[in-house]
């Protein structure tokens, strides 16, 4: 319960199982790291999270589980939604014979412009 308030109780979210992990913790709950990762995985396998890999060290999980992709800042980690239709996307291939495409999921890569 503890992890659903802390995940579900604000406005959408993007976390990974390590900060949820310290949230926890400070709150003065003791719940071990591998047991937020399994839920995390059960609640995205529910549909209740989106999984979103930055690359193969940083997975976030998303509250926001409707179609949408992301900008990552890549000098502080931060992950920003982009609605829905804020990305039109075309001359997608199709898939292979007995396969069928699942969904896309864009992730922009920003960073900060150096001041002059």
């Amino acid at each position: 319960m503890a992890l659903c308030r802390r995940l579900f109780e604000a406005s959408h979210r993007h976390v990974t199982a390590e900060t949820l992990h310290g949230e926890i913790l400070e709150s003065g709950l003791k719940i071990s790291l591998a047991t937020i990762y399994n839920t995390l995985h059960q609640f995205t396998k529910a549909g209740l999270l989106r999984e979103v890999v930055v690359d193969g060290a940083k997975t976030y999980f998303d509250t926001n589980a409707s179609p949408h992709h992301h900008f990552f800042d890549v000098d502080d980690g931060a992950l920003l939604d982009i609605p829905g239709d804020g990305i039109e996307i075309c001359g997608l291939p199709g898939a292979p014979q007995g396969l069928e495409v699942q969904s896309v999921d864009i992730t922009v890569r920003v960073r900060r412009i150096p001041l002059a």
